[in-house]
C-alpha cells in the first residue's frame, strides 16, 4: 500500500488573505507538510515530484478570493473543483541543454513519453477547460496527456485572435461540444523570456560568464537576464493572467488544467503555496509531472502528485474524486 512506504517532509511557507480594497497581502507563517509515496520523491523542495499519501493530505492554509468589498468574500460553493498543473514534458532544447524561454521548440520522443505518462495520472480527474501557454511544447503535453483520458473528450483549442477565425472553428452540433474540451492559449503563460540567454548552451554560458552569475539570472528572484525577464516579472503576468482568467472557472465549478512552463507555474505555486521571493528560487518542477490541487469554498488545497490511476490515495482527499472515478468504471463496463 502506498500509505505504508510513505514518509514526511515539513516546509515553512507563508500564507496570504486578499484585502479586497487594496489587493495586497496580509503575510503570516504557516507550516506545510508534503506527503510522498515510495521513491517518487527525491527532495522536499522539488514539489513537482511530491505525491499524496493514502493516510494523509497536504492541507495549505486557504488561499481566499477578493472580498465583495463589504467585509465578506464572495459567496460560499459547496461544490468543489480540480486544478491541474503540468509543466510541459522534455523539449528538444531540454535536451541539448540551452536556454530556451520563449522560443518555441517541440517536446523530444522522452517528452512526448512523460506527457503521455502525465496523462495516465490523470486519467481518472475530470477536466472541463484547459489552458496551456502560446509555446507548442505545453500544447503538445496538454494534448498528449488528454489523449489518455478515460473519459475521451477531444481537446479542441479555441481560436478567438479575430472575429473571422472565432466564426471559422465554431462547432455546430451540441453534442459534439459536449464531448469536447475547450483549449485556451495564453501568452501570459510562456515561459520566462531569457533575453539574451536563448539559444545559448547553460554549460558553456556558466563557463563565460561565471557559474555565479548564470545562477544569478537563472534562480534569483528579481534580476533579469540580459534583456529578459525576471522570476518577478514572468509572475507579474501568469499570476495577473491565472486570478483573472482561470480563478473564474473554477469559482463557477469546472475542474482546469493548466500546461505550462517550469517559471510560469513556479509563479502560479508561489502564490497558491504562499512561497516567499527566497523559498520560490529554490523551487525545481520536473518536466511531465502533473501537480493536483483541490478547490473548494473559495480556498486551494494541494494533494501532491497523482502517482497513477490506480492509485486510490489520491481520492483519499476528496470524495467527489472518487465517485467521479466510479462513474468513468461504469461507463467502460
Amino acid at each position: 500500500m502506498a500509505a505504508a512506504t510513505s514518509h514526511n517532509a515539513i516546509v515553512s511557507t507563508q500564507s496570504h488573505r486578499w484585502d479586497g480594497k487594496s489587493s495586497r497581502l496580509d503575510k503570516g507563517r504557516a507550516n506545510v507538510r508534503l506527503v510522498s509515496v515510495g521513491s517518487c520523491c527525491s527532495g522536499n523542495r522539488k514539489l513537482g515530484l511530491v505525491c499524496a499519501s493514502g493516510s494523509q493530505s497536504s492541507v495549505i492554509d486557504p488561499v481566499h478570493l477578493p472580498s465583495n468589498g463589504k467585509g465578506a468574500h464572495s459567496p460560499k460553493k459547496s461544490s468543489e473543483s480540480s486544478l491541474i498543473l503540468i509543466r510541459h514534458g522534455e523539449s528538444m532544447w531540454n535536451e541539448k541543454n540551452l536556454f530556451t524561454g520563449c522560443v518555441d521548440v517541440p517536446l523530444t520522443p522522452k517528452g512526448v513519453e512523460e506527457a503521455i505518462e502525465a496523462g495516465k495520472r490523470i486519467c481518472n480527474i475530470p477536466i472541463d477547460v484547459i489552458f496551456t501557454s502560446a509555446m507548442i511544447r505545453s500544447q503538445m503535453t496538454a494534448m498528449l496527456a488528454m489523449m489518455q483520458h478515460r473519459r475521451k473528450k477531444v481537446p479542441i483549442i479555441t481560436h478567438k485572435e479575430s472575429e473571422q477565425a472565432q466564426s471559422w472553428s465554431q462547432i455546430y452540433s451540441e453534442d459534439t461540444k459536449e464531448q469536447s474540451i475547450p483549449v485556451i492559449t495564453a501568452w501570459q503563460l510562456n515561459e520566462r523570456m531569457y533575453g539574451e540567454l536563448q539559444g545559448l548552451n547553460k554549460q558553456e554560458t556558466a563557463d563565460r560568464f561565471g557559474k555565479e552569475q548564470v545562477h544569478e539570472w537563472r534562480r534569483s528572484y528579481d534580476t533579469p537576464p540580459p534583456n529578459g525577464e525576471s522570476l518577478e516579472m514572468c509572475a507579474d503576468r501568469a499570476v495577473s493572467y491565472f486570478k483573472d482568467q482561470v480563478v473564474p472557472h473554477l469559482t463557477a465549478g469546472k475542474h482546469v488544467m493548466v500546461a505550462a512552463h517550469a517559471n510560469s507555474l513556479r509563479s502560479i505555486i508561489m502564490h497558491l503555496d504562499k512561497l516567499t521571493s527566497q523559498e520560490v528560487i529554490s523551487l525545481e518542477l520536473s518536466t511531465g509531472i502533473p501537480m493536483l490541487y483541490i478547490f473548494k469554498e473559495g480556498e486551494f488545497i494541494r494533494r501532491g502528485s497523482p502517482v497513477g490511476p490506480s492509485e486510490a490515495s489520491v481520492y483519499a482527499y476528496t470524495r467527489n474524486l472518487a465517485t467521479y472515478r466510479d462513474t468513468l468504471d461504469s461507463m467502460v463496463q
